[in-house]
């Protein structure tokens, strides 16, 4: 029986595990979506949203922690500068698993992993109604009459 077995081993060991997590985190950080197995996907939205939460404090110390996970400086400047800049109104749930088939060598059931801001096929797009004028005469025109009007009185 599973009791209380909350995380899944992959059939790797802790060393192995943990770089490949690293790995796959800095790549979907560089890419913004990337394709795996479901399982791995599922470890991975763990290992990666922890990281994208504290990129929101942009502290020297938050970043020593994050590099110490993901040993990459460049992906975690990409995560402080703009992936952080696109999810800082957002409580949670940074990213999305989106299942695509079976793979065709091992039937290993496979998904694509991806930040939710940076599809723009799922974000919504609010339009901008153009606002349409009125064209009316009665306050435009009365207006200058009165300036007119008022100096030539005097």
């Amino acid at each position: 029986m599973r009791h209380q077995k909350s995380i899944n081993h992959l059939g790797r060991t802790a060393a192995h595990r943990k770089a490949m997590m690293s790995n796959m985190a800095c790549s979907l950080i560089k890419y913004k979506r990337i394709s795996t197995t479901l399982a791995k996907a599922k470890e991975l939205r763990k290992f990666v949203e922890p990281l994208v939460t504290k990129s929101k404090n942009d502290t020297t110390h938050s970043r020593r922690i994050v590099f110490s996970e993901l040993h990459d400086k460049y992906a975690v400047t990409e995560l402080f500068r703009e992936i952080s800049q696109k999810v800082g109104d957002r409580p949670g749930g940074y990213t999305r698993l989106l299942t695509s088939g079976f793979r065709q060598g091992g039937n290993a059931e496979m998904c694509m992993i991806e930040f939710v801001d940076y599809n723009e096929t799922y974000t919504v797009a609010t339009e901008k109604k153009a606002t349409k004028t009125r064209r009316s005469r009665g306050k435009k025109a009365a207006a200058p009459a009165e300036e007119v009007a008022a100096p030539a009185a005097e």
